[in-house]
């Protein structure tokens, strides 16, 4: 049997993860999941939205993290965009969205400590990679026609600021509007590492088996999400910016001796730092120290990282293909579709970080939390995306009912848009699976996170990089196949 390109790649794809499944950590190690779930399925029923009105200020905190760092992440990324085809600029931006938001609150909270910047930078720093790389493809998109119709001798300067930005300027503000939204779901995970936001009050709660907070708490911040289009009008963006900082409570005073020690001396290689001068011995052994981090921490981090990020992409695209229809009307009526709708947003707006914590605490340390949070809401967000694009793909009048409209009629049709949504997810499932290390699970996160409680921050650093790198690598990888099996995010109408 002949298989087409995409349906080669997939079956590869599903093989590699089941291989990966005889080297994966996949099981329940609580003695009693099931109590432990009757207990929060109580306190999803009955929440105490009394803890809400004493926790005001995180929430107020989780809105302006989001804000500022959106904020600073745009102009910046903005100013990338415009420089993004000078040689050094392209990696420079997959740098420093490579390594995730909690990683980059891990560094600055060495030098700044609890205080705003922390977290704005955190948010700020690799926004503005992810903005410099979908904001230059917006501009290369621009009408050239338009440009080109210029009078002879029309400056860039002004043909940028009076034709390119106000023909794109619709898409800058849709895509700056969705990158708000993922900016709360960060600014909620920062609480994990000590930031007043609402993940703060979150893990405290779970960690007091106080269900009934943690559920008041999730539905208000599923219903900030829901409602970020009633709440944040575009024009009103820069008055927010401005009364942000109100929200902040906790000084922002910051010792500038603890960041010249931490840049300056902490990150330096020990050998490094131990050495009276920098010689023949000094490099000798700082290579010495490398290797040992590579290959007792790295190496095993690397393969933990990338065994679990192939389970969950496979797991990811299987949930995406059951999610779809629930929000198609070519399955679905309107009743159907809004339960789909609910579901699906209660899912994606469920960061990954809090969903598998949540799931650690309920089945214990193992890959197996990790992969059911990240399958699930990555295949929300994708099956969200196909689903609707379903609904604009024209219809037959002979077209068939049921299994066979989906398997023979839509799904061929949507598969390419699937995969190519699948593939674009796969950096970002990565980066996820990093960080899932600082819960317990043996991924490079798991190494940076005891690096940083041993107060080895040169070690740290070289994990980080190495998370970078990976991130990097995958990111090449997924455009190349992308551009081999000609994959588009944009909808087959044939």
């Amino acid at each position: 049997m002949q298989f087409s390109p995409p349906v080669r790649a997939s079956l590869g794809f599903v093989g590699l993860a089941l291989i990966c499944l005889f080297f994966a950590d996949i099981e329940v190690t609580t003695i009693d999941p099931w109590r432990e779930m009757g207990r929060l399925g109580l306190g999803i029923l009955t929440p105490d939205f009394s803890a809400v009105e004493r926790l005001g200020d995180a929430l107020l905190q989780t809105v302006a993290f989001a804000i500022l760092g959106v904020a600073a992440g745009g102009i910046l990324g903005f100013s990338l965009a415009t420089i993004y085809h000078l040689p050094l600029v392209r990696p420079f931006c997959a740098f420093i969205r490579s390594i995730h938001e909690i990683f980059w609150a891990l560094i600055f909270l060495q030098g700044f400590g609890l205080t705003p910047l922390t977290g704005v930078l955190a948010i700020a720093i690799p926004y503005a990679g992810i903005f410099a790389k979908v904001y230059s493809e917006i501009l290369e998109e621009a009408d050239a026609g338009a440009i080109a119709a210029l009078p002879a001798g029309t400056s860039h300067l002004s043909s940028f600021f009076y034709v390119r930005l106000p023909d794109v300027r619709a898409h800058l503000k849709t895509y700056s509007f969705y990158r708000l939204e993922c900016a709360l779901r960060s600014s909620a995970v920062l609480g994990f590492v000590g930031l007043p936001t609402l993940g703060f009050h979150l893990e405290t709660a779970f960690k007091q088996g106080q269900y009934s907070e943690v559920s008041a708490l999730l539905i208000v911040f599923y219903i900030l999400i829901a409602t970020i289009r009633f709440w944040v009008r575009p024009k009103y963006f820069w008055l927010y910016v401005i009364a942000a900082p109100l929200a902040f409570k906790t000084s922002v005073a910051i010792d500038w001796s603890n960041v010249t020690r931490f840049f300056a001396h902490d990150i330096v290689p020990m050998p490094l730092r131990r050495a009276e001068t920098i010689d023949f011995a000094a490099i000798s052994a700082t290579g010495d120290w490398l290797w040992r981090i590579m290959t007792e921490q790295a190496f095993p981090g690397i393969i933990s990282t990338l065994v679990l990020t192939q389970i969950a992409l496979v797991a990811t695209g299987v949930l995406t293909l059951f999610f779809f229809p629930l929000v198609s009307q070519r399955f679905f009526g309107i009743f159907g579709r809004n339960l789909g709708h609910v579901f699906l947003v209660v899912v994606r707006s469920t960061p990954e970080y809090i969903l598998a914590y949540i799931l650690l605490q309920l089945w214990g340390p193992s890959m197996f939390p990790a992969v059911v949070a990240l399958s699930l809401h990555n295949g929300a967000i994708i099956g969200h995306l196909i689903g609707r694009h379903t609904d604009e793909l024209p219809q037959r009048a002979d077209a068939p009912h049921g299994l066979n409209l989906y398997a023979f009629e839509v799904l061929p049709r949507v598969y390419g848009q699937f995969l190519a949504f699948l593939f674009y997810r796969w950096e970002v499932i990565l980066r996820e699976t990093a960080i899932l290390g600082i819960l317990g699970v043996a991924t490079l996160g798991f190494y940076v996170d005891s690096a940083f409680e041993d107060i080895r921050f040169d070690v740290a650093l070289v994990l980080i990089l190495t998370t970078a790198m990976l991130n990097i690598c995958v990111d090449i990888i997924s455009r190349n196949i992308r551009a081999r099996l000609r994959l588009t995010t944009t909808p087959d109408a044939g």
